[in-house]
C-alpha cells in the first residue's frame, strides 16, 4: 500500500477539490484559509467545550500536529500509518478506508480524517461526534492554516500559534543561509521507483524553491492535468539532466545512491555521476505538517555542500 503513495495523493487531491466544490450551507463550519482550498470543516459547534478529552486521529498529517501543539496527551488513537511521533498511540484504523464502528471504538469526542470516502463524517454526525476534515495541502500556507483550524477545534489557539510562528521564522533563516549562485540549480525529486514526481505547483515543490532550485520536471505538467504530481520517463530525464536527485522512496521503494547507479543509462546523469543524489526519510518529504522545517534543512544542506 505504501508504495501507491502517489496515486493516494491525487487521490486526496482530487477528494479536497470535490469537497470545496460541492460544499452546501449545512451544519459545517469551514475554517479560515485560502479560497477554494479546503484547510478544515468541522462538524458541531467547536466552541461548545474547553476542548475534547478524547480525540482520534486518521490523518498521518494531523497526528503530527495535534503532538506539536501539546494535545498528544489527549490523543487516544491514531491510524495505522500515523508513525510520528513515536508515542502516538498507533492502532490499526486505516485513514484511505475509514471505519465508522471502529473509530467509534474509542469512544472519541473528536475526530481528525484526511479523507471521506463519502459517509463518514456525516455518519460521525449522526452519532454525535465532533470531526475535523483537512484534505491534502497545495501550499505551505495551507499547512498552516491546518494547523491552525487544528489550535482552534483543540482549544489550543495558543500553542498553535507559537508552532505557526516558530516554524515560519525557522524556514526564513533555512531559506537565508541558501548560498548565493550566479545560476540557479535544477532537480528532481522522485517519489517512487516508477518515476513519479512532483513539480512547483506542489506544496514539496514549494519548499524547494525555498532553496533556490529550479524544478526540472515542471515541463512535464505545464498543463496541470496531473495535478502537480506527472510521471516521467528514464528518457526525460536523461534530457532535463538534473543537477541534484532527491529519493523520497527511500523506505517504500528501497531507494538509494546505488540502485539509482544501476538503472539503465542513469550513469550518465550528472547528478550520479557527481553524487548529487539525496536520500531522503519519505515521511518527512511528503507529509505538510510541523517536519517540513526538516525537510527544508536537508535540501539546504544539500545544496550548501556543492561547490
Amino acid at each position: 500500500m505504501i508504495h501507491r503513495l502517489p496515486r493516494l495523493l491525487l487521490a486526496a487531491l482530487v477528494a479536497t477539490l470535490l469537497a470545496t466544490a460541492c460544499g452546501g450551507a449545512d451544519s459545517s463550519i469551514a475554517m479560515s484559509g485560502s479560497p477554494g482550498v479546503d484547510h478544515g470543516t468541522a462538524t458541531q459547534d467547536t466552541n461548545a467545550h474547553d476542548g475534547p478529552a478524547r480525540i482520534v486521529s486518521i490523518s498521518t498529517v494531523a497526528t503530527e500536529m495535534l503532538f506539536a501543539i501539546g494535545a498528544g496527551d489527549r490523543v487516544v488513537a491514531v491510524d495505522s500509518m500515523s508513525n510520528f511521533p513515536a508515542d502516538a498511540p498507533v492502532t490499526d484504523l486505516s485513514g484511505f478506508e475509514p471505519n465508522v464502528e471502529a473509530i467509534l471504538g474509542f469512544a472519541p469526542d473528536l475526530v481528525i480524517l484526511s479523507y471521506d470516502p463519502g459517509d463518514v463524517v456525516a455518519s460521525l454526525n449522526a452519532a454525535g461526534v465532533e470531526s475535523l476534515l483537512q484534505g491534502a495541502a497545495y501550499t505551505i500556507a495551507d499547512t498552516y492554516a491546518q494547523i491552525e483550524a487544528l489550535g482552534t477545534v483543540t482549544g489550543d489557539e495558543d500553542a498553535a500559534a507559537a508552532l505557526i510562528a516558530d516554524m515560519q521564522t525557522e524556514m526564513a533563516t533555512l531559506a537565508d543561509s541558501v548560498q548565493p549562485r550566479d545560476e540557479p540549480l535544477s532537480y528532481y525529486h522522485e517519489l517512487d521507483d516508477t518515476l513519479y514526481t512532483i513539480t512547483s505547483s506542489t506544496f514539496i515543490g514549494e519548499v524547494y524553491a525555498m532553496a533556490g532550485l529550479v524544478n526540472a520536471a515542471d515541463p512535464a505538467d505545464a498543463d496541470g492535468s496531473a495535478w502537480g504530481y506527472p510521471q516521467v520517463s528514464a528518457e526525460y530525464l536523461l534530457d532535463a539532466d538534473p543537477d541534484l536527485i532527491f529519493l523520497a522512496d527511500t523506505k517504500c521503494c528501497a531507494q538509494n545512491a546505488d540502485t539509482i547507479a544501476e538503472r539503465p543509462g542513469w550513469t550518465n546523469l550528472s547528478a550520479v555521476s557527481s553524487g548529487r543524489i539525496v536520500e531522503l526519510d519519505d515521511d518527512v518529504a511528503s507529509r505538510w505538517g510541523p517536519r517540513i522545517v526538516d525537510f527544508l534543512r536537508s535540501i539546504v544542506e544539500a545544496v550548501n555542500a556543492i561547490d
